[in-house]
């Protein structure tokens, strides 16, 4: 009961009221799973050096890899807070994030790594990011794929018009080649030069 009630605050973003459920919910139960909820939580309140003790702390390394990854992407997201974007995104960097095999977790997994590339000014990567979450992310548990679009609008915003090139290069070939009537203009004035006998004095 205090779990669910916990979950619940949570998802409403009464982070408070979440920490009271989920200490008193690992209290009874002894689970590890609820350090990633109540990282984030005291994150949201602003208590970040409290968010770091429960994702570094002792309990942290006694976790299954699931639970880790998630203590990892909270703190990601404690070092964006701290202004750390460059570490927010090595903290990421984990076998999982290569591996080449879609697990569970991977949409969120990818997710927050593409936030964390974008507040460090890489936005072709976290592009790419994005939308290998959107891929992985089957139940559509993340906007993964409205923020692909959103940054793959940006980029195309960088690139000229296609048409607008093609006419571009046309009139740069125009101006190399003379005017063919322009040419017989030229001839024709040079032969009545020639044919012109001169003056007598």
């Amino acid at each position: 009961m205090r779990e669910a009630t916990g979950i619940a605050a949570y998802q409403a973003g009464e982070w408070a009221d979440a920490l009271t459920e989920l200490r008193a919910a690992r209290r009874l139960t002894g689970r590890k799973s609820y350090l990633p909820l109540m990282a984030d939580a005291e994150r949201a309140l602003g208590r970040l050096d409290r968010a770091l003790d429960l994702v570094t702390g002792p309990e942290s390394r006694e976790v299954d890899r699931a639970i880790a990854i998630e203590l990892r992407i909270v703190e990601s997201g404690i070092r964006r807070d701290q202004g750390l974007p460059d570490a927010a995104v090595a903290v990421l960097q984990v076998p999982e994030l290569t591996a080449g095999r879609v697990r569970p977790g991977s949409a969120r997994l990818y997710y927050a790594y593409a936030d964390a590339l974008l507040e460090a000014g890489r936005e072709d990567e976290a592009r790419d990011w994005f939308g290998k979450a959107a891929a992985a992310d089957k139940d559509d548990m993340t906007d993964a794929a409205d923020r692909f679009e959103e940054l793959d609008s940006v980029v195309f915003d960088y690139l000229a018009d296609p048409d607008e090139l093609a006419d571009a290069d046309e009139l740069a070939d125009a101006d190399e080649l003379a005017d063919p009537d322009e040419l017989a203009d030229e001839d024709e004035d040079e032969d009545e030069d020639e044919d012109e006998e001169p003056t007598s004095r």
